[in-house]
């Protein structure tokens, strides 16, 4: 922060009536209601606010003119700010409502005006929005579902998890936050999502991925093997002559999408041979001969 007199311009041994009058031109000129949209305008508003709120307080200015203190106020865990004083009715500030300018304010009626349309604009500043984490189960993410958080008062929160919901992605629950400190409504409950890993299932976009087991003879014959999908097992046609990475595309049966229809699943084959010894397999594939242009390994070679 910079230095408090730097920011008001006024000398270092500058009466108090010359800390006020500096400060008063400052928030006339740098109001954020004379300067909307303007970012820079409310920045050095807010720094004017705490050089002010330093120089104004003796105690304070002395102990920053002995290097007891810094601009911030050191002792202080933080530094309070225009926006800080305008929407937290807990913020033990002169600033707190108009009354905290009434050193200055009644001089300058245009700016006790604006002061009094903030103060209006604090009561019925709605309340404070709180956040939660609601872990959800892979299936309910993309089906949807309906579950109830556990509030530290003992209350409870039903949330209803949209289809397709992804991982990060935050609900809104109207008027489950804060109640308000003066007259404006409740806040809101904002609900990020964290989705548990699935066993099989892995979503990419609104796909859903999926590596199925299949055996020998259904890789090498094909036919139709159960498959599982986020909404239930459905009949699968393998290909004859597929392989470990064959892919195979169900259309529709990937997570919904937010603006209608749904992904793919894309099922992916792994060839599994038994776990223990098959001595029928063994002794048909120790007479079986491949042909001459078969070789799994020839990319391989230089």
């Amino acid at each position: 922060m910079r230095d408090p007199y730097e920011v008001l311009g006024v000398a270092r041994n500058a009466p108090p009536e010359d800390i006020r009058k500096a400060y008063r031109q400052l928030a006339k000129k740098l109001h954020p209601d004379l300067n909307p949209g303007d970012a820079r305008a409310e920045e050095r508003f807010k720094e004017a606010a705490g050089a002010y709120d330093l120089l104004s307080d003796p105690e304070k200015r002395r102990r920053f003119d002995a290097g007891e203190i810094d601009a911030g106020g050191a002792e202080r865990p933080r530094q309070n700010y225009y926006r800080d004083y305008a929407g937290n009715a807990e913020a033990q500030s002169r600033y707190r409502n108009a009354s905290g300018f009434s050193d200055f304010a009644a001089e300058d009626d245009f700016l006790a005006e604006l002061l009094r349309q903030h103060e209006r604009q604090a009561r019925q500043a709605p309340g404070a929005d709180r956040r939660y984490q609601l872990a959800v189960d892979f299936l309910d993410a993309v089906n949807g579902a309906t579950r109830r958080i556990m509030l530290p008062d003992g209350g409870f929160l039903d949330v209803t998890i949209p289809p397709g919901i992804a991982e990060g992605q935050v609900l809104r629950l109207k008027g489950k936050g804060a109640p308000s400190r003066g007259e404006g409504p409740p806040g809101d409950a904002l609900v990020e999502i964290a989705v548990k890993p699935h066993r099989f299932f892995v979503r990419q976009g609104d796909d859903i991925l999926v590596e199925l087991p299949v055996t020998l003879a259904e890789a090498a014959l094909g036919g139709k093997v159960k498959a599982p999908t986020p909404t239930g097992a459905v009949m699968l046609s393998i290909p004859r002559g597929s392989n470990t990475g064959t892919v195979l595309r169900l259309r529709g049966k990937g997570a919904p999408r937010p603006g209608g229809g749904h992904g793919d699943e894309l099922v992916k084959l792994k060839v599994m041979l038994p776990e223990t010894p098959d001595a029928a397999l063994e002794a048909f594939l120790a007479g079986w001969q491949p042909g001459a242009d078969y070789d799994p390994r020839r990319e391989m070679q230089s």
